[in-house]
């Protein structure tokens, strides 16, 4: 413990708290240090109790949250990586839309057909084109990439994606 002299400010080092008054050594001045403040084990453990509580609390919350957003989403998630023009021998534009279907199921699941959806700057869907991946079956934490050329496009298309036809998931009994 440091206790420091009132009158001189001459700082000691003591080993314990002390019972009585402290005199300095070089002024002679004679006081009586403030006492450290006591913890109090009690309010120590409930405050480590709530912080542990705390912490399972939010990896419980954030697992959930987790397992709710891939419930959503189903087995399978296509993304789209991206997409280009090309120009064909003739001179025409075509767009390619490049991407992966992947599972993130624990059990393997039969590929359906992906829908390139076309729509125009409101969100209105001006044309769908539905083609099948390269995979018939997709192991679980598997990936397939998949490449399309549209066949035409209408005209005002500002977004594409892609989405897959109908998936139905068979829930089984555990």
């Amino acid at each position: 413990m440091k206790v420091k002299c009132d009158f001189c400010k001459t700082e000691y080092n003591l080993d314990k708290a002390p019972a009585s008054q402290v005199k300095c050594a070089l002024c002679g001045n004679t006081w009586s240090p403030a006492l450290p403040p006591r913890k109090n084990t009690w309010l120590m453990f409930f405050a480590s109790l709530c912080a542990l509580l705390s912490a399972i609390i939010f990896t419980v919350a954030v697992i959930t949250q987790h397992q709710a957003k891939t419930a959503s989403r189903g087995p399978l998630i296509v993304n789209v990586e991206n997409i280009e023009t090309i120009t064909d021998q003739d001179g025409k534009s075509h767009i390619v839309i490049n991407g992966e279907v992947t599972n993130v199921s624990g059990y393997p699941y039969a590929v359906p057909d992906l829908i390139v959806v076309s729509s125009d700057g409101a969100g209105q869907v001006l044309a769908q084109q539905k083609f099948m991946p390269s995979a018939a079956i997709l192991d679980s934490g598997k990936s397939v990439k998949f490449r399309h050329i549209l066949a035409r496009q209408p005209i005002g298309v500002k977004k594409i994606s892609a989405k897959l036809a109908d998936l139905e998931v068979i829930q089984e009994d555990k």
